[in-house]
């Protein structure tokens, strides 16, 4: 895939702030051919350190609520700042997936990179917990790390050279993901599937020096990325 819009954010600054495989180019992925209205108010739901939010804030004109449970809200709102952008048009929030601090139905659509798979695993997590605050007719946009099929009853020793088997009950097939979102009332399924930029956006990732990609690399050198890709979903709250 070429990605156009990711390539000006290919700098060190934002190299140091990523958490994961690159989020930058897995947004760009997700949202091509994206159905969120011009100037939509978007939830970047488990935000990190912002730089998914700076990108939809500034590449597609969105206002961006940057909801995250583990980053600094003022930290956060000091590099948005540094980046050009006001809090008119990207806004900070210390933010529990499972107990969000927005009013309901506040949002035209949710966009959720490399985290939906921590907190939604639950049948209900989507009618109960997010759905609410999403406008009827909104949309999800929704990129997360998973497998290509499920091998929890006997995981290959690559994938445990980086991980444990706790921390690798988060990282389900396409089948369980399916299963997940088909149980939720208030929306439907769009689409989902498997993301062809898993492997670029794995290899920016372990070129970083941070701690966690240099224990992710154990189990990527040795072969253990065949298992693995990125799933895409795309979901309607229904009117």
């Amino acid at each position: 895939m070429n990605y156009c819009k990711s390539k000006s954010y290919d700098t060190p600054q934002f190299h140091e702030k990523i958490m994961g495989p690159n989020p930058v180019k897995l947004t760009e992925e997700l949202l091509q051919n994206h159905r969120i209205p011009d100037k939509a108010v978007v939830l970047d739901l488990g935000s990190g350190l912002g730089v998914t939010s700076v990108f939809l804030a500034k590449e597609y004109g969105f206002k961006v609520y940057a909801g995250d449970l583990w980053s600094d809200p003022a930290e956060n709102q000091q590099f948005f700042e540094s980046m050009g952008l006001s809090p008119e048009q990207l806004v900070a929030v210390k933010a529990d997936a499972e107990n969000l601090p927005f009013e309901k139905e506040f949002f035209d659509a949710v966009v959720c990179i490399d985290s939906y798979n921590y907190f939604g695993r639950s049948t209900t997590y989507l009618d109960e917990k997010l759905l609410p605050y999403v406008k009827r007719g909104g949309l999800l946009y929704l990129a997360f790390p998973g497998m290509k099929r499920d091998c929890h009853d006997q995981l290959p020793p690559e994938l445990l050279l980086s991980w444990t088997p706790e921390q690798l009950i988060y990282l389900r097939d396409i089948i369980y993901w399916r299963s997940i979102f088909e149980a939720a009332t208030g929306a439907e399924l769009l689409s989902i599937g498997e993301m062809e930029g898993n492997e670029e956006a794995w290899e920016d990732w372990l070129a970083s020096e941070n701690e966690y990609a240099v224990n992710d690399r154990k189990t990527m050198r040795a072969g253990g990325g065949k298992y693995l890709n990125f799933i895409a979903a795309v979901l309607r709250k229904k009117p």
